[in-house]
């Protein structure tokens, strides 16, 4: 019987180490952002960006799979650099940023393939949500007394998926869209202790 109870008391002991091995980072919206580009009358390309931001990323360095990405991207804050498009981006043309304010990633898996780190998850714009799958590419470091996170991945997505179907040909605004996304994590620090 005792030898039963140190056998689970181990178990339980080495689970609790497993969680809290990982730590947990927040999204610092300074120091991110989403940009995008898209081809313009099929010819030159539009780049653009969101600047805010914001969410959790849960790391576990020794165990990727234990690792995962919640990211909230409020849609009015696109911009290309031009009033009059960012206006009609902004639109029930695009994003209708008055109805949707928010896309959303939730990563379902991650994992390691070779040197890198793939993430899958459900990607929601607008009323839609789909899967989409990226390697990224991180590193983890310590500045300003702070442990760091930086993140860079890049994918595809067809505007056409996510009822963002604005000329319905593609050859005025491209249907593929790339998005390169920056973004910068700062580690979390438990109340009542100080920064690493």
């Amino acid at each position: 019987m005792k030898t039963r109870f140190l056998a689970v008391l181990g178990f339980l002991l080495l689970s609790l180490a497993q969680v809290f091995a990982a730590d947990e980072f927040a999204i610092d919206p300074v120091h991110s952002s989403a940009n995008f580009s898209v081809k313009h009358l099929t010819i030159s390309t539009v780049h653009g960006r969101f600047s805010d931001i914001s969410g959790t990323i849960i790391y576990d360095e020794k165990n990727p799979a234990k690792s995962s990405v919640q990211a909230v991207i409020k849609t009015a804050s696109v911009n290309t650099d031009n009033a009059t498009r960012d206006k009609d981006l902004r639109s029930a043309n695009f994003f209708d940023t008055d109805k949707y304010p928010e896309m959303r990633f939730q990563s379902t898996k991650v994992e390691k393939i070779g040197d890198q780190l793939q993430v899958t998850g459900n990607l929601t714009i607008k009323d839609v949500t789909r899967q989409i799958s990226f390697p990224i590419t991180l590193v983890q470091g310590e500045a300003r007394g702070k442990t760091r996170l930086g993140i860079d991945f890049s994918t595809v997505v067809n505007r056409f998926d996510y009822n963002i179907s604005y000329d319905q040909t593609g050859a005025t605004v491209g249907k593929d869209i790339k998005i390169d996304v920056s973004v910068e994590a700062v580690k979390n620090t438990p109340a009542g202790t100080a920064p690493k």
